[in-house]
């Protein structure tokens, strides 16, 4: 089984139908980010174009998107900002959208502490969620964080600065979930591990960039792909 994951939607809706075995995943999932400052009535356009390729959608708000939208995502039963779902026996997700503070103002921005607290308490879920006797108590994890790492090439902006959360990368080097997508930093697309966990950050929709889940015979893996 797979899911198929994108980040930084910015209302890039053509998208969806163009990436490869969409209509066959478990789920498509978007990461944040699905609006340019938008709120439930953009967020509905998106969300209808996204289940147009797949019906099994599950999204969370970004740092572009209002404030309001977890509540809309979540009456609509799609939201996974500060939720854990069983995905399979042995695998959880975990979603914690918004981004750390910004130079721009965006609307939904949270304290450093603030997220290190989501993370927390959305991993104790996902654990939870995750623990399969079969597999000794201990099941694994895919974490889906708006926010990049911090001093990662995942978070590194053309002029070479790392604007990524310090908390998501304390949170990742503690937890280590098997797999983690993250996004927020459209600069940032490529991979890499921190200790057990690979990280992955598609870039912008817009550019193709997506990023496939694989669970098969109690392995997950992920791989970067482009439309």
């Amino acid at each position: 089984m797979y899911w198929l994951i994108v980040g930084d939607v910015h209302e890039s809706t053509d998208m969806f139908a163009r990436i490869p075995g969409v209509a066959g995943a478990e789920a498509l999932i978007l990461s944040g980010d699905m609006t340019n400052r938008g709120g439930p009535a953009q967020v509905d356009r998106v969300i209808a174009a996204a289940q147009k390729a797949n019906p099994r959608v599950l999204a969370q708000v970004g740092n572009m998107d209002e404030p309001e939208v977890t509540g809309h995502l979540a009456a609509k039963g799609v939201n996974i900002h500060r939720q854990a779902l069983p995905l399979a026996p042995g695998l959880a997700l975990m979603g914690v959208g918004y981004s750390t503070t910004t130079p721009f103002g965006t609307p939904s921005e949270a304290s450093e502490e603030d997220m290190a607290a989501w993370l927390a308490e959305t991993h104790a879920k996902a654990k939870a969620l995750a623990a399969d006797p079969r597999s000794g108590g201990n099941g694994l994890i895919l974490a889906v964080i708006h926010n990049a790492p911090h001093g990662t090439g995942l978070d590194r902006l053309p002029n070479g600065m790392n604007v990524g959360s310090r908390a998501v990368r304390e949170f990742l080097e503690a937890a280590q979930p098997a797999v983690c997508v993250c996004g927020h930093i459209h600069e940032g697309r490529g991979e890499e591990n921190l200790g057990r966990t690979h990280v992955l950050n598609p870039g912008l929709l817009s550019e193709g960039g997506f990023v496939r889940v694989d669970f098969e015979d109690g392995r997950l893996t992920a791989r970067l792909g482009r439309v």
